[in-house]
């Protein structure tokens, strides 16, 4: 469980709360207009952009000032963060072990991510000879195989053509689902939220509001969501 505690986020003139709790093993959309914050928000709770102030607390414990490597979450970005020089495995492997020492053990843990997302038979391949959705694949591969119990999307898919979207975010939920972790993805397209969302965290107007159910919110939206929607 994490509880964002009076969290505030400060960059120049730009400023954003968050208080409210992330439950296990459910999954969160954050949506809102650009530049309210989304990504923002998922940086500040990785680690990579400090809190002004208010804390971030897992299970009880104060992680506000953790390494974004010691915190209990991954993060999977829009680029896919794949190095071109690196195979599938490697790739995978930097999940485990960022200086590539690769033994049996850790072989075996990449093999059974790549299984999951169906690509156990294009371990030497390179990023560059992969589809899109091929290195959507390797990158969340390298998210399982770490195993955190939050795992963090910044509009992983954006880049995909609709079918090939849907068919990640199926995916996506699915292999996330196996491994109980909860999931906290930013998106732009309502139709994302309703495909794979419990909940919906929505960004705007220097707020980061606390979580509420997604059908029922997107059935029946408050004008300010609404105005978003259009």
């Amino acid at each position: 469980m994490l509880k964002l505690e009076q969290a505030l986020i400060v960059q120049d003139d730009f400023r954003l709360l968050a208080d409210f709790t992330l439950e296990p093993a459910r999954n969160y959309a954050v949506i809102g207009p650009s530049g309210a914050g989304k990504s923002t928000l998922l940086a500040a709770v990785c680690g990579f952009v400090p809190l002004a102030s208010g804390r971030l607390l897992w299970d009880g414990r104060d992680i506000t000032q953790d390494a974004p490597g010691a915190r209990p979450m991954t993060m999977l970005f829009q680029d896919n963060n794949l190095f071109p020089h690196l195979d599938v495995l490697q790739n995978v492997g930097l999940g485990l072990r960022p200086d590539l020492r690769i033994g049996t053990a850790e072989r075996d843990k990449v093999m059974e991510a790549l299984a999951r997302v169906g690509l156990a038979d294009y371990t030497n391949a390179k990023p560059g000879n992969l589809s899109g959705g091929q290195q959507s694949r390797v990158a969340l591969a390298r998210v399982l195989v770490q195993a955190r119990p939050l795992v963090l999307l910044d509009e992983p898919f954006a880049a995909l053509g609709p079918a090939l979207r849907n068919e990640m975010l199926d995916l996506l939920k699915d292999t996330i689902a196996q491994t109980g972790a909860a999931m906290v993805m930013v998106t732009h397209a309502p139709e994302d939220v309703r495909r794979i969302a419990d909940e919906v965290i929505f960004v705007e107007g220097g707020q980061a509001q606390a979580p509420r159910p997604a059908a029922a919110l997107m059935d029946d939206p408050p004008p300010e969501l609404r105005a978003y929607l259009g």
